[in-house]
């Protein structure tokens, strides 16, 4: 069977040139190709018939299944991608938000710590600099100064 005779296929392949416009990178258009296979599996239908209501329950759904923040955020870029541009739908996804990702502090080590775990502390040496370039602003060249 033919790609473009299943259906969906005129969707995804509208899509898929928009991407290609936008000259998006190939795992990008694979991102939101696969955001918006996910809504259509839950609904059971074609996404371009889905409503704002529909929509908020995916969400839901997504959050309640333990969908991570990181991938609930980049679903729902790619819906927001497939309604406003492929669809020219924005109000049907405008009430979709993106969720907080908390973000993690850096291990910090103190001088103590370090020692324990034998990671050597590196000391920053600072050197002047001894002559500095000036612009010339008529040919945007770097001068330096002579001696």
């Amino acid at each position: 069977m033919e790609t473009t005779s299943r259906p969906g296929a005129p969707l995804r392949h509208r899509m898929l040139d928009n991407m290609s416009m936008r000259m998006f990178a190939e795992h990008t258009q694979e991102g939101y190709i696969r955001a918006v296979r996910k809504p259509a599996a839950f609904l059971g239908r074609s996404p371009d018939t889905a409503t704002t209501e529909d929509l908020r329950r995916f969400q839901l759904h997504l959050v309640d299944a333990g969908t991570g923040p990181v991938t609930i955020n980049a679903t729902i870029t790619g819906l927001k991608f497939f309604f406003d541009v492929a669809l020219g739908q924005p109000d049907v996804i405008g009430k979709m938000q993106h969720v907080h990702v908390p973000r993690k502090l850096p291990v910090i080590l103190s001088p103590v710590q370090g020692d324990r775990a034998g990671i050597a502390q590196t000391q920053v040496v600072l050197v002047p600099l001894l002559s500095v370039p000036t612009v010339s602003s008529t040919a945007n060249q770097l001068r330096w100064p002579r001696r």
